[in-house]
């Protein structure tokens, strides 16, 4: 069957955790998208440099979806060179698709910080669901765009889930718990892997 709609959610995914997941499934089944495509970034141009190696965000990733019909792995900001930006990539697919991009409350707030988000905007419909604590608040700027464009601002009906990658890797770190926030099967490659471990000369003697 031929794509039509898809949903594209970008993160880190340092590691990929359940509230990605979530929020993938929400906008498969509220928008009845084709696919929803999770693209790891290569190297964000708004955040410091990521922990874990792209092959490992990979085979996490893998991990994650496995046996849930409609999510797929896009690794088109993993293959191309230097900053990675949405627009680039929005550019970049295949033409005679209707994208859906699928933000964070968090990610809406500073949106037009983006590098070239108006054209994000124009490239894409632009899907926003509740974060904790950040309040859906439209920047002036994006609403008047959307308005100009006859777009509407997409709201995800979506239960918040109070996880952040950095919650996560400063909990492994520490050796404290994560099989609230991490698929199984994810937390035990991290531990195979020893990947967010803190180093071994900071390390306690036992």
């Amino acid at each position: 069957m031929a794509v039509t709609r898809a949903g594209l959610l970008g993160g880190s995914f340092d590691p990929v955790h359940r509230a990605h997941i979530a929020l993938a499934e929400a906008a498969y089944e509220q928008l009845g998208l084709d696919e929803v495509q999770l693209i790891p970034a290569g190297d964000p141009w708004q955040r410091p440099a990521l922990c874990a190696a792209p092959h490992h965000r990979l085979a996490m990733l893998e991990l994650a979806i496995a046996d849930r019909p409609g999510l797929y792995i896009n690794p088109i900001e993993l293959d191309r060179a230097g900053k990675t930006y949405t627009a680039e990539t929005l550019e970049q697919l295949p033409a005679g698709v209707e994208y859906y991009w699928i933000l964070g409350g968090d990610q809406l707030a500073n949106f037009c910080s983006w590098h070239r988000w108006q054209d994000v905007a124009r490239l894409s419909k632009l899907v926003v669901a509740q974060r904790p604590g950040t309040p859906l608040l439209t920047p002036e700027p994006l609403a008047d765009l959307l308005t100009a464009l006859h777009k509407p601002l997409i709201q995800l009906d979506f239960q918040p889930l109070n996880v952040s990658g950095t919650e996560i890797r400063n909990r492994l770190a520490r050796g404290l718990p994560v099989d609230d926030v991490l698929d199984e099967s994810v937390a035990l490659y991290i531990g195979r892997n020893q990947l967010y471990s803190p180093p071994l000369s900071t390390r306690p003697e036992l």
